[in-house]
């Protein structure tokens, strides 16, 4: 029959089944080869799945490593969150302060908070955030993806941005132009790899005075994934890029609501926190999760 290899889902940024962002953990993955992991983050078919292995880092708990259905990637936010959940409630975490992962682009620590003992949030600090210029003329980025130029943000510029994976961060001036975007999927690809980038990312302050600070949407064809429906790294780095080009202060500490994946009925929320002082703000991106399903895979 072959080996068995334990796999589960978790929905993260979300306390329900079905909602927030799925992602695929693989909690024992020493064994497995780089083309099984591929071959598993396939079969599973979400955004991303994680494996754990073990770390020869000194300050590290686990090697992490990420696979969308076609390629490996540095770093996923929400497959951290759900990864540090999961090891919090099925594999005896649950009495610790924190999981530290090693990943691609450095070390991510990841902090369990709870209430009377139940947990309630887990929060990873991400690598330092960077940013820098992107120069495409702003109607070919409103067309690939999918809004009306009139709808591009001017008061904030278009930039990339970066804790972890290269973000294209473009400002919009309203929930509903976010939400009845329509991108050129194939063409976004074609550019996305171009220039490197992982994700593309649609932000907006208008939240329809609902609770939340910023609403958001992001694409990732080039990576094989059409649209991500919540997205701890790409908001990172979007909180990064508010406080390096000034729109925060970068003398405050800024704690910001993030809501994401209304658009395609898997809404989340992030909690974002950004930490200023002396140097590089400090990016915590945190929410709950919900182990929805678990099984064996069958090499």
């Amino acid at each position: 029959m072959g080996k068995k290899v334990a796999y589960y889902l978790v929905d993260a940024f979300t306390e329900r089944a079905f909602g927030g962002n799925a992602a695929g953990v693989v909690p024992e993955g020493e064994a497995l080869t780089e083309q099984e992991m591929q071959q598993i983050a396939r079969e599973l078919n979400q955004s991303e799945t994680a494996f754990l292995r073990k770390s020869e880092h000194i300050q590290a708990d686990f090697r992490i490593r990420y696979f969308t259905p076609a390629e490996e990637i540095n770093f996923c936010g929400h497959a951290t969150v759900a990864t540090a959940w999961l090891l919090a409630s099925e594999y005896g975490w649950n009495d610790k302060e924190q999981v530290v992962f090693e990943t691609n682009v450095g070390l991510v620590p990841v902090r369990f908070e709870r209430e009377e003992g139940i947990l309630q949030r887990v929060t990873m600090t991400q690598v330092a955030p960077k940013v820098k210029d992107f120069h495409l003329p702003v109607s070919e980025i409103a067309g690939l993806v999918g809004i009306p130029e009139t709808e591009i943000d001017a008061r904030y510029p278009i930039r990339l941005s970066n804790t972890g994976n290269w973000h294209l961060l473009v400002p919009v001036k309203s929930w509903r132009a976010i939400d009845e975007a329509q991108p050129r999927l194939a063409e976004l690809a074609e550019m996305n790899r171009e220039y490197e980038i992982s994700t593309t990312h649609l932000f907006t302050f208008d939240t329809q005075g609902d609770i939340h600070d910023l609403y958001t949407r992001d694409f990732c064809p080039a990576i094989g994934i059409p649209e991500d429906p919540v997205t701890g790294a790409a908001n990172g780095a979007l909180a990064g890029y508010l406080v390096l080009e000034g729109i925060l202060s970068g003398k405050d500490t800024h704690e910001l609501l993030v809501a994401q994946g209304n658009a395609i009925g898997r809404p989340g929320t992030l909690k974002v926190t950004i930490l200023t002082g002396d140097g590089t703000p400090v990016i915590q991106v945190g929410g709950a999760a919900h182990l929805t399903a678990a099984g064996d895979i069958r090499l």
